[in-house]
């Protein structure tokens, strides 16, 4: 068998000081890093983002990042076939590997690649159950819907994550098998990475204060500017990205529903709600070394680990 190639993320939720460490671990070790967050694939969304800027990557090699057009469909499937692709060819030129980002759906389709991802989109399906979230207690019947065909997913996923229930429902009636129990894709470039995993941590007051004052910092940067332009240029409101933290608690704004202010408090809301659920993910996957980045050995032990 081929000697399997090392793959080393940095995870963990938002806020929690991945990009900073991850840049300076990488400057250290000549590695280049691989974007993990489904949000920062897309172009011209930087503030609401938090991508890192050209300073902030301290000359270190990004890729999968800026890779879309905000009106693009991107999915986890095509996520995990351009990050398989990268691995290889960067491995192949000598060049080492670190993914960074909190997305934790891609984490799970690099270290468990799932046959779901195969599975055709069916429209019409889409639109019919798009069509029944809309309407009253729509939302709370497709989750009890999936809850009736697979109960490990319904219990993973929340009640508004339409999208996702919308797909695993896709899912079983395109297969006859439930989302959670899909097969594994048995082939041999599976087997041919092998995943060292580091998830920041840090106290959980702590964490929801760098969060709320990241929402603030995008505010004064000018995150309404931003979703404005989008807008501006027919990026549609419903579209993908436009769905993302900070640009769905925008557009109400824009239209003048409601202030800026009430706008961040949402989005301060709505970020402490994701990062939360960010760790009960990661809680998950067993093999992950969790570091607090609140302590001053923070750097040193995560070297430690991933070296």
């Amino acid at each position: 068998m081929t000697e399997q190639i090392v793959c080393r993320v940095i995870t963990g939720p938002t806020a929690s000081g991945k990009t900073s460490l991850s840049v300076r671990l990488a400057q250290e070790q000549g590695w280049d890093i691989l974007c993990m967050d489904s949000m920062q694939i897309y172009r011209r969304m930087d503030i609401g983002t938090a991508k890192p800027t050209k300073e902030e990557m301290g000359g270190v090699c990004h890729y999968l990042m800026d890779i879309c057009e905000p009106t693009d469909m991107f999915s986890v499937a095509d996520y995990r076939d351009e990050a398989e692709k990268l691995i290889l060819q960067l491995t192949e030129k000598g060049r080492h590997v670190l993914f960074v980002g909190g997305t934790v759906l891609y984490l799970q389709s690099l270290m468990h690649p799932m046959g779901m991802g195969m599975t055709p989109a069916n429209e019409e399906l889409r639109k019919t159950l798009h069509a029944m979230a809309e309407t009253a207690d729509g939302r709370a019947a497709l989750h009890e819907r999936l809850r009736r065909i697979d109960p490990v997913t319904a219990q993973r996923l929340p009640v508004n994550d339409v999208r996702r229930i919308i797909r695993a429902i896709e899912v079983w009636e395109a297969t006859g098998i439930p989302f959670s129990e899909q097969p594994r894709r048995e082939n041999e470039n599976d087997r041919r990475f092998r995943w060292k995993v580091v998830s920041t941590e840090m106290d959980r007051d702590l964490l929801y204060d760098r969060i709320n004052q990241r929402v603030t910092d995008m505010i004064q940067k000018g995150l309404k500017n931003e979703v404005a332009s989008l807008l501006e240029e027919g990026v549609p409101e419903d579209a993908r990205s436009m769905n993302g933290l900070g640009y769905k608690e925008m557009i109400p704004c824009i239209r003048g529903e409601y202030s800026v202010e009430d706008a961040a408090e949402m989005i301060r809301k709505g970020t402490r709600h994701y990062a939360k659920r960010q760790m009960t993910f990661l809680r998950r996957e067993e093999c992950i070394h969790y570091v607090r980045t609140d302590r001053e050995d923070a750097y040193d032990e995560m070297r430690r680990y991933l070296l």
